[in-house]
């Protein structure tokens, strides 16, 4: 018969071995995770270096060193734990399973429990590895589009980004709950459809918006760029996405808004406009006679018709009588719809409707009353003109 001894020494030697195996693998691992995890994105960048048809080696290197370096530590750790036999199957507990019509008390040990945690967090880093691929994709695609004149295509890549994006993760759920937690995916998916309808009504809005997003892109009531007015917000559109559009508004703000409400409610696109209106009055004084009055409403008339940046329809009327001042007013319309252009115009026809007015001897009105009061002292009638003051 054997000596005990001997078999001791198979299982330290076996024991030995294992320990050597797990430092190894373990030392490896953490040793060349950097440069394996370099050279597998660079392997993986020739796939997509034909469709990229750009020098996007390091973008592409830089967005999935992290994922694949985080891949690599997991694989590594798993592989060096499995070598240690003994502390792994010891069982930690028990769980019931029905096999047929028997219930069987089926072992769990700590290898178990180990396989389970490392192929969750395996599973999870394969994901992040396409979601980058993805993000890498759309950097191309929005590469690309900055090239074209078309702003829909800059609109599109960040919604099929975020798209795509969601799809991966919804899959990446399932696939958690399939392997990792032996969860029967068919039948969860069959127990949603039941329950959909109370899905549907408790994620109305969202799936109003979801919609409201889809219309905006069949549509195209305004694309990215575009200097819009919704509910009395107006901004630039920066982003569609699924549930909201963002705005950068004229004080520099950020206004997020339903894509709901961006359909239903009445939306200007501004930048569709090929004028930018002007309307306002000013008055001039009442000691101003009828044919001066004529000849400052043509002048005003005529270089409004002659300026290069405004409508042949723009002019100017004697509107009325006010309170304190004759009334003239002007309608004109900018061609140049860029806001900073806008105003240049808009300031150069004021300083020459000021200058046409004091050229010929007349004045801008302001609020004032004239009194005439009889004075004991002569039987003259004295006459002053005050501004806003009813004093004798």
């Amino acid at each position: 018969m054997l000596d005990s001894s001997f078999y001791g020494q198979i299982f330290w030697g076996n024991t030995i071995k294992a320990y050597f195996l797990f430092a190894a693998i373990l030392l490896v691992g953490l040793i060349f995770r950097r440069l394996v995890s370099k050279l597998l994105s660079k392997l993986l960048f020739r796939l997509f270096k034909g469709f990229s048809q750009q020098a996007h080696d390091d973008t592409f290197v830089g967005l999935l060193l992290k994922p694949i370096e985080v891949f690599m530590l997991f694989s590594t750790l798993y592989l060096s734990i499995n070598q240690l036999k003994h502390p792994l199957e010891v069982i930690v507990f028990h769980y019931g399973r029905l096999v047929g019509k028997v219930k069987e008390a089926i072992p769990v040990t700590i290898g178990d429990c180990i396989d389970r945690i490392f192929l969750f967090l395996i599973i999870l880093s394969i994901f992040w590895i396409i979601l980058r691929i993805i993000d890498f994709i759309s950097h191309v695609l929005l590469f690309k589009a900055s090239l074209t004149e078309s702003k829909s295509d800059d609109q599109l890549v960040p919604f099929l980004k975020e798209l795509f994006k969601t799809v991966v993760v919804f899959i990446g759920f399932f696939t958690l709950l399939g392997f990792v937690f032996e969860v029967n995916v068919l039948t969860l998916i069959t127990g949603l459809g039941i329950g959909g309808i109370a899905i549907a009504l408790a994620a109305k809005e969202s799936l109003e918006n979801l919609i409201g997003s889809f219309t905006i892109f069949l549509d195209k009531p305004f694309i990215v760029g575009d200097l819009v007015k919704v509910d009395g917000v107006e901004g630039t559109v920066e982003k569609v996405g699924f549930r909201s559009t963002l705005i950068r508004t004229t004080e520099k703000t950020m206004a997020t808004i339903p894509n709901k409400g961006m359909i239903d409610g009445v939306l200007e696109n501004m930048s569709l406009r090929n004028f930018r209106r002007v309307k306002f009055s000013f008055g001039i004084t009442y000691e101003t006679n009828a044919e001066t009055i004529k000849k400052i409403v043509n002048e005003i008339r005529t270089f409004i018709h002659d300026h290069e940046d405004t409508s042949d329809d723009g002019n100017a009327y004697f509107e009325g009588f006010g309170d304190s001042s004759l009334n003239i007013e002007v309608i004109y319309f900018v061609s140049l719809t860029a806001y900073n252009d806008y105003l240049s115009i808009k300031q150069e026809i004021n300083f020459k409707i000021m200058e046409i007015v004091m050229r010929n001897k007349s004045d801008f009105a302001y609020p004032t009353q004239r009194l005439i009061s009889d004075k004991t002292s002569g039987p003259a009638l004295k006459e002053k003109e005050v501004g806003n003051d009813t004093t004798d």
